[in-house]
């Protein structure tokens, strides 16, 4: 089948890479030229495990091709899915700029009867702005072009996003016309072999399923949050209560690890742009409040550890961090836990040594550029040379069972704060560490 794919950002280009290497040919289209360029050059602009390998593979073969051109990409397509950004405006919305520039560039665009399928996360009757947009430019033309517009939402897990898409928990298709389930069937029954997980529902029944679906895991995050700050003033251990809570099959251990807040691209921005949705329809969301409100206390918990250990002040003390990206697996560090650590450690006079295995480059370039007080280590041992402190942000793999004997080794003192609980507490004990975790008494 004959695909275009606008936009070449995270969504974009692993939705269109997976695609070709089932054969079908698609063409991703972006207005950044420097993005298409790098892709056309082999560069891949996002870290996400073995994303390179299936671009380069149907990029040879011909499967997969970039372009800054629609018209170029619209030539065969029989199917146009929009997967372009929705960034959360300051009244916590969802931006549809992109997404009705893509639509109104199609319109201007598209010659033959085409399915219009949009990705982007977006708010409940978007479909039905797109298929407005698109007809007002047909109008515009005086042509009379027959298509639809159906809503699939992405439920991509970076860091894992491949497989996520390869081998779906489930595909949400929301649309109008019995002929437009035909089509999309075709398209995922490559991924759905085992058994069927396609859903077809109404379009703004599968646009409302992403924002309660992220909404849902978010709050899981934060309720066991919630609890492990509980646990920590009455001297429960919050990792013994998971367990128990976890091995309820109703409730299951999937969400519910403590730690120091979520982050990236689609949890803070889609519970927010959800709340907005409620209150422009006059219903307050209370509980989408108190998982962005308890989200945001947390991402502060490993400050206010550090600081009732060492005072108010951290002048001359020099800390180690270990992970800036949101979650392991990727490069992504938007609305991460790290950059509010970072921002108060400097506030308090500290300096700053960062290591991970795959954001540093999006660190120095963007994140942190310019921070004074800030150093860059090429390992994670580097990275504590001269510190008072280890802080673990992050759980890579590669934190998961380091070197104690050389932790202790290169800090100045002994000291580890764990944001994500990896480690065996009496075991650091044993070797003279004080040992701080999330939702447990020091």
């Amino acid at each position: 089948m004959n695909i275009a794919m606008i936009g070449t950002g995270y969504v974009g280009l692993v939705s269109g890479a997976c695609l070709a290497d089932m054969g079908n040919a698609v063409t991703c289209v972006d207005i950044m030229e420097s993005k298409i360029e790098r892709l056309n050059a082999g560069e891949i602009p996002i870290f996400e495990p073995g994303l390179q390998e299936i671009v380069e593979r149907n990029k040879g073969v011909g499967n997969l091709r970039f372009t800054t051109s629609l018209k170029e990409a619209l030539q065969k397509a029989e199917i146009v899915f929009i997967a372009v950004g929705t960034p959360m405006g300051e009244d916590g919305s969802a931006d549809l700029q992109y997404v009705l520039q893509a639509a109104r560039e199609i319109g201007k665009t598209m010659e033959s009867k085409m399915l219009i399928v949009n990705k982007s996360t977006a708010p409940v009757g978007t479909a039905y702005k797109i298929k407005a947009m698109i007809q007002e430019q047909l109008q515009k033309r005086k042509v009379a072009i027959p298509f639809s517009v159906a809503s699939n939402p992405e439920f991509l897990k970076e860091g894992d996003a491949i497989n996520n898409f390869l081998r779906p928990d489930r595909v949400v298709i929301g649309i109008e016309e019995g002929w437009v389930k035909e089509i999309l069937k075709e398209v995922y029954a490559p991924f759905l072999r085992s058994y069927d997980r396609l859903i077809v529902m109404d379009i703004k029944s599968a646009e409302m399923t992403k924002y309660a679906a992220n909404a849902m895991l978010a709050t899981k995050i934060s309720f066991i949050n919630e609890i492990a700050r509980i646990c920590e003033v009455v001297g429960a251990d919050v990792n013994q209560v998971r367990i128990g809570i976890g091995s309820d099959k109703r409730i299951g251990y999937s969400f519910i690890y403590p730690g120091c807040g979520y982050g990236g691209s689609c949890f803070p921005k889609d519970v927010k742009a959800l709340e907005k949705i409620a209150q422009d329809n006059g219903v307050e969301a209370k509980m989408l409040q108190a998982t962005a409100q308890v989200n945001e206390k947390q991402k502060r918990v490993l400050g206010e550890k550090i600081l009732q250990h060492f005072g108010e002040s951290l002048k001359g003390k020099r800390i180690g961090v270990w992970g800036l990206s949101f979650k392991p697996g990727t490069d992504d560090m938007r609305e991460a836990t790290s950059l509010v650590l970072i921002q108060e450690l400097l506030e308090r006079g500290a300096e700053v040594s960062v290591y991970d295995p795959k954001a540093m480059e999006e660190a120095q370039k963007f994140y942190l550029k310019g921070m004074l007080n800030v150093a860059y280590a090429s390992n994670k041992y580097d990275a504590l040379n001269g510190c008072v402190a280890m802080v673990l942000v992050t759980e890579w793999k590669e934190f998961r069972s380091p070197d104690f004997l050389e932790i202790k080794e290169r800090l100045q003192l002994p000291i580890i704060f764990d944001g994500r609980n990896q480690y065996n507490p009496k075991r650091l004990k044993e070797l003279g560490f004080t040992y701080y975790q999330i939702g447990v008494q020091c």
